[in-house]
């Protein structure tokens, strides 16, 4: 099984940067408290985004000046290989059940943290993060585990 850690979590009035919180209450529409400035984040298929601490800190050392919740994610992993996510995984993240949805697009409120980071973003999937579809509500905190459960391929394949 592939099983990682839930470092941080993060949330914001809209935007980014999302600031971290001690624990969260996670529903069909995503983390109790968490808002979006645009349409086209957010909603039943875009309920979590996730990111690789490891990509955030490979980031930070090629000189982007990024951090944890810096680039809009709600759930920082540890652990959790970004190269091995794909669109029909389900994992259980604490409490809740949640199943990759998407790759996130980079967008332009990134560009703060480093010229060429939305190009940098693009070198291979998973680096810019994933988003994600809350299957079952629960709690996750810092610490707790993200495991894969199960894979659906049919659904996977109608992104």
């Amino acid at each position: 099984m592939t099983r990682g850690q839930i470092l941080q979590i993060n949330i914001s009035p809209g935007g980014v940067p999302k600031l971290p919180i001690p624990a969260a209450r996670v529903s069909r529409l995503g983390i109790e408290g968490d808002k979006h400035l645009y349409r086209q984040h957010g909603g039943p298929k875009k309920a979590l985004m996730l990111m690789s601490a490891e990509f955030i800190n490979l980031l930070a050392s090629e000189g982007f000046s990024v951090y944890y919740g810096a680039m809009g994610e709600n759930l920082t992993v540890q652990g959790l290989p970004y190269s091995d996510w794909h669109p029909g995984q389900i994992y259980r993240a604490g409490t809740a059940l949640i199943e990759f949805t998407e790759p996130r697009a980079p967008c332009s409120k990134l560009r703060p943290y480093g010229r060429g980071i939305e190009k940098r973003l693009l070198r291979a999937p998973g680096e810019s993060g994933f988003y994600a579809s809350v299957l079952e509500d629960g709690i996750i905190q810092p610490g707790d585990t993200i495991e894969l459960v199960d894979h659906v391929v049919a659904y996977a394949s109608s992104y």
